[in-house]
């Protein structure tokens, strides 16, 4: 664990001149104990025995068991436990800070930028603990394949390091900069972080396990592909839009129409007027002919006729009940017509011709003994109390 690949992560918040100095620190100790360890591994064991996958798996421990015995060896893998702790606990808190940086810019998505009552991204550390996981689960916990899979990642944010710094001596040559890195250097660098990179993917894969690149690739393919959208996602959304508009476009004009026609059938039946012919009947009457009308027809409109003659006269408050009825069921409009003459088959025959209504669609309450005519001979006026 260097430190190297995650040192943009805490470049910021250092105090001016630090940051040389913790380069200088890391690549001091990388440049002796790295060495030191292959050459102390060479003179222990031979090459067989380093490259069997017992070895691999656990050379310090076993370097320190051959040199100290056991009481060594516990104690570098509990080293190794810690370090390798920090490790993880260090990667959460650059992934955290990493996306976080990156939803601000608008290159992920807001959903990761929900905090708990603590002030902890979790929802960045659970895709975080569940995309490491999966990690372990593909490479089936093979110690060989994760540290390949994770010297890819690695060496190409080395090289991501060093490209950036040619941009920035091209497109921001005069941007002020407490350090700078030669040609010459920037050039060495990259070129022999892209000969390791190429060595650690030519290396061929164990028997039936995947190869480093292929694991590497089923994250990073992904994973670009997602920020390539993000950064586009207002063309993709016009795009999108194009294409329902090409799809939909003739089906929803289709549908308009078929709405607007629908909607003219549903007005032409609420447009037919209803009659209910009153003797003068009090509102308790005529509230239950609303109610009826309102439940078992469709219309809008009702006219309430009270035909008037010696024998039957108009209630002094039957124009105020009616207002009053109009105006609890709004959506009737209620009419109230007088008429003069005698109630007969012909009056309503000539009032079906006068307001065009059918007269099927004319009421009348339960008529008492003395009615004069048959409820058949009024030709289909209905009952409705």
């Amino acid at each position: 664990v260097s430190g190297f690949e995650s040192s943009a992560n805490f470049v910021e918040e250092q105090e001016k001149g630090v940051f040389p100095k913790t380069l200088r620190n890391m690549w001091a100790i990388v440049s002796v104990i790295n060495p030191l360890m292959a050459v102390f591994a060479l003179a222990l064991f031979t090459i067989p025995v380093l490259q069997s996958d017992e070895y691999q798996n656990t050379l310090l421990i076993e370097m320190g068991e051959q040199v100290g015995g056991q009481g060594l060896a516990i104690v570098v893998a509990l080293d190794a436990f810690l370090v390798l702790s920090g490790a993880v606990l260090t990667s959460f808190v650059g992934v955290t800070g990493l996306i976080e940086r990156m939803t601000l810019d608008r290159i992920m998505p807001p959903f990761f930028l929900k905090r708990n009552k603590r002030g902890s991204s979790y929802r960045i550390i659970i895709m975080f603990f569940l995309l490491s996981a999966s990690v372990l689960l593909i490479t089936e916990g093979n110690v060989k394949l994760l540290a390949g899979v994770y010297t890819i990642s690695f060496l190409s944010v080395m090289a991501l390091f060093g490209i950036g710094n040619i941009l920035l001596k091209i497109r921001r040559n005069k941007l002020p900069r407490p350090e700078r890195a030669s040609w010459f250097a920037v050039l060495i660098a990259i070129s022999a972080v892209i000969v390791a990179l190429i060595g650690n993917i030519l290396m061929p894969p164990k028997d039936g396990l995947p190869s480093n690149l292929s694991v590497f690739l089923y994250y990073f393919i992904p994973s670009i592909l997602f920020i390539i959208m993000m950064l586009n996602r207002t063309v993709l959304l016009k795009l999108l839009l194009k294409i329902i508009d090409a799809i939909f476009n003739p089906v929803q004009r289709y549908f308009k129409r078929l709405d607007r026609r629908i909607l003219r059938n549903i007005n032409k039946i609420n447009s037919q007027e209803f009659v209910f012919f009153t003797k003068g009947d009090d509102i308790a009457t005529l509230n239950k002919v609303m109610l009826y009308i309102k439940k078992n027809e469709h219309t809008r409109k009702l006219k309430i006729v009270i035909v008037k003659n010696d024998q039957v006269k108009v209630p002094e408050k039957l124009k105020e009940e009616i207002e009053f009825l109009d105006k609890e069921y709004p959506e009737i409009k209620i009419e109230f017509v007088v008429e003069e003459g005698n109630f007969s088959p012909e009056l309503i025959n000539s009032f079906s011709e006068k307001w065009d209504i059918p007269i099927n669609f004319m009421f009348i309450g339960s008529p008492g003994d003395k009615f004069p005519y048959k409820i058949e001979e009024l030709g289909g006026v209905r009952l409705i109390i």
